[in-house]
């Protein structure tokens, strides 16, 4: 969420060929999306976004690529090499950007310089957390969905590690309920004005708003 709107990133796999990568505002009243920007999917994979200082930043998954966009008229801005082995999630604590990459670690990026600031390895008490994704900074915590299950781990920045877990199952049910083709749960998103939680996955049929406690 920025400034009350809910921005969405969305990627285009192969074997997909109706998906498009783009990023843009979700209208919550309809759940259509009013398209920003959109890359060239024979070439880009569009993956984790973040705003930050009147920017928005998008990685991209396999490329090692990312765009800049100002985040008021949303023109290019820029672009900058990805640091990591993949890109997948993004987020920010308000002062660096936070990207996933698909393991275990979450690189802390200077938007000044785009470097690795700070390399945070995730741990629980049986070890490395792996397929770590989507990321959402909420209440001084990192929130990141495990890719491939219905989980989402709440991460203490300080330490790496792993503080709380919450089981989406029955999100993922209801999803597939409702549209056979859901597939994985692969988007958090984080109304701080509103302490809503927004839950959603790769072809799901709803946004799912909750409350947390």
């Amino acid at each position: 969420f920025h400034e009350g709107k809910l921005f969405e990133s969305t990627g285009a796999p192969e074997d997909l060929p109706q998906a498009r990568s783009l990023f843009g505002i979700v209208n919550m009243d309809n759940g259509q999306i009013e398209v920003k920007a959109e890359l060239d999917k024979s070439r880009y994979f569009g993956e984790g976004i973040a705003v930050l200082g009147g920017k928005v930043y998008q990685l991209t998954y396999q490329t090692r690529e990312g765009f800049i966009y100002d985040a008021a008229s949303f023109k290019e801005v820029g672009r900058f090499s990805n640091p990591g082995k993949e890109g997948w999630g993004m987020t920010t604590d308000g002062k660096q950007l936070i990207m996933s990459e698909g393991t275990n670690r979450l690189l802390y990026l200077d938007p000044a310089t785009m470097g690795v600031s700070r390399t945070l390895q995730v741990t629980d008490d049986r070890g490395d957390v792996n397929f770590l994704n989507e990321l959402e900074f909420i209440n001084g915590y990192i929130y990141a969905n495990v890719y491939g299950t219905p989980l989402i781990v709440r991460i203490d920045p300080a330490t790496g590690k792993v503080t709380g877990r919450m089981d989406m199952s029955n999100l993922m049910a209801a999803a597939r309920n409702q549209y056979p083709g859901s597939m994985e749960m692969n988007g958090i998103a984080w109304n701080e004005a509103t302490k809503r939680l927004y839950i959603t996955g790769k072809m799901w049929p709803y946004i799912f708003e909750l409350s947390m406690q």
